[in-house]
């Protein structure tokens, strides 16, 4: 078994559409998706932005082609 690692840029305004067809794209089983969430200070107080999302792909030594 392998894992591959990828890396997907996001706003919050178009993440849900860049997730659904970039998980649509994967020949592998999805494992785990982890947001990188830092914090955002404004003026009126804080907050949390995702700036991109690490997906986790497993996939079966035959199908592999990297």
């Amino acid at each position: 078994m392998k894992y591959k690692v990828h890396r997907l840029y996001v706003k919050g305004n178009n993440m849900q559409d860049k997730l659904e067809e970039f998980l649509n794209s994967l020949s592998g089983e999805v494992i785990s998706i982890i947001p990188n969430v830092r914090p955002s200070f404004q003026i009126m107080g804080a907050s949390a932005k995702i700036d991109y999302l690490l997906i986790i792909e497993k996939w079966d030594e035959e199908e592999i082609d990297f």
